[in-house]
C-alpha cells in the first residue's frame, strides 16, 4: 500500500513522465527528450528540496532511512557502500545546510539513476547541476559542490539495478532564477518571482529579464509551515490526529475528499497561510498595478486557490521539476559560453 501511495505521489507531479519517456524518450506530451551533453559528458540537473528531490523528469520524497539489511517490502531503496537506504516514505525536517548528513547526496544518486534508466542507460560520465535558495549560495556553495563531488566514481544499486557513475563536475546555482532562465526574454518589465517549496520561499526581481542580486531573499515560509498550521488547527478544534497524506494532497491540489469540518478548517488556515504570503511580498515592494507576479514551485497551487489576486497579473508555473530542468539548461549555457571563450583564447 506505502508503495502504491508513493508511485501515486510521483505520477501527479509529473503526469506519468517516466511511461511517456520510455524507451523512445519521449518527454511530456510526447515531445523528444531534452538531453544537454557538453563533450560526452551528459548535464543532470536535481533539485534537492526539502519536500521532494526533483530531477528533470522524476520526483520523490525527500525522505532516507538507513539500514544494514535490504528492505522486506519497499521495493524503492538504494544500496551504496554496504547500507541500504530505504527512499520516500517520509519527510525530512528542515536543515539550514544540507551537507550535514548524507541524505541529500543518497537521494541526489537515486535522482541520477532514474534519469538514466529513462535513457536505457546505466552507466555515464556526468556533470551535476544543483543549486540552493538565493540568499544562501554565496556562503554555501563552495562546501555544497564538494559534498556532491566527495567520489569521482559511484558504483551503486537502485531498485537492485547496477550504476556506474562517473560525476566529473558539479555547478550551484540559484533556485527561483534557474526556474525561468530558459525564457528571460519573455519577462518584460518589473516581475517578481516567488518559488515556494516545502521549506523555503525565494524571491527575486527581474527588469526586463534581468536580475537583481540586491533584490532577491530567502524566507521559511515554505509549504511545510502551512501543514504544520493544518495539523495544529485540527488537533486543536477536533482532537483528531490529520494524516499527513490528507494534508499533502490537499496543498498539492487545493482539494480535498475530506468531510466537514476537516476541510473548512484546512480551507480557512490555508487562506490565513496565503495571506501571510501576500503580506510578506508587500514587505518586500510588492505592488500588484506596477509588476507581474509569478508563483512556481511546490506552494502554486494552495496560493492559486486559497489565495486573492489579479489574476491578469498573477501567474504559476505548475511544473514541479521546472527548475531542475533550468539547473540543466544554465549549466548547458555556463560551459558551453566558457568552452567558446577557451577556443577565442580569453
Amino acid at each position: 500500500m506505502e508503495n502504491n501511495r508513493q508511485n501515486e505521489h510521483e505520477n501527479s507531479y509529473v503526469a506519468m513522465a517516466e511511461k511517456q519517456i520510455g524507451k523512445g524518450q519521449k518527454g511530456q506530451e510526447g515531445e523528444p527528450m531534452k538531453e544537454y551533453n557538453i563533450n560526452g559528458t551528459l548535464i543532470i540537473g536535481v533539485d534537492n528540496g526539502y519536500g521532494n528531490t526533483k530531477s528533470a523528469h522524476t520526483v520523490m520524497r525527500t525522505s532516507v532511512e538507513a539500514g544494514g539489511s535490504a528492505p522486506t517490502f519497499s521495493k524503492d531503496y538504494l544500496e551504496y557502500e554496504g547500507r541500504y537506504y530505504i527512499l520516500s516514505e517520509g519527510h525530512k525536517s528542515f536543515v539550514a545546510d544540507k551537507v550535514l548528513d548524507d541524505d541529500t547526496y543518497i537521494l541526489t544518486l537515486a535522482s541520477i539513476a532514474k534519469e538514466l534508466k529513462l535513457r536505457g542507460r546505466n552507466e555515464a560520465r556526468i556533470h551535476l547541476s544543483v543549486g540552493l535558495p538565493l540568499k544562501w549560495v554565496k556562503a554555501q556553495r563552495e562546501s555544497f559542490r564538494q559534498y556532491m563531488l566527495r567520489n569521482r566514481y559511484v558504483d551503486f544499486r537502485y531498485r537492485d539495478e547496477r550504476f556506474c557513475v562517473e560525476i566529473a563536475d558539479c555547478t550551484v546555482m540559484p533556485q527561483c532564477y534557474a526556474a525561468v532562465a530558459e525564457n528571460l526574454k519573455d519577462f518584460k518589465g518589473i516581475n517578481l518571482l516567488a518559488d515556494i517549496g516545502n521549506g523555503t520561499m525565494n524571491l527575486m526581481y527581474l527588469n526586463n529579464g534581468r536580475a537583481a542580486e540586491n533584490k532577491s531573499w530567502t524566507e521559511k515560509m515554505g509549504v511545510n509551515q502551512c501543514a504544520i498550521r493544518i495539523k495544529n488547527a485540527v488537533r486543536d478544534e477536533t482532537g483528531t490526529e490529520m494524516p499527513d497524506d490528507v494534508v499533502e494532497d490537499y496543498l498539492r491540489t487545493g482539494i480535498t475528499d475530506a468531510g466537514e469540518p476537516y476541510a473548512s478548517i484546512m480551507e480557512r488556515t490555508a487562506k490565513e497561510y496565503v495571506r501571510e504570503i501576500f503580506n510578506k511580498l508587500k514587505d518586500y515592494e510588492y505592488n500588484d498595478r506596477l509588476m507581474q507576479l509569478h508563483f512556481m514551485g511546490g506552494g502554486a497551487k494552495i496560493v492559486e486557490k486559497a489565495g486573492t489576486y489579479d489574476p491578469e497579473r498573477t501567474h504559476f508555473i505548475h511544473d514541479i521539476c521546472a527548475t531542475a530542468k533550468g539547473y540543466e539548461y544554465y549549466c548547458y549555457m555556463a560551459l558551453r559560453n566558457k568552452l567558446k571563450q577557451g577556443r577565442n583564447g580569453r
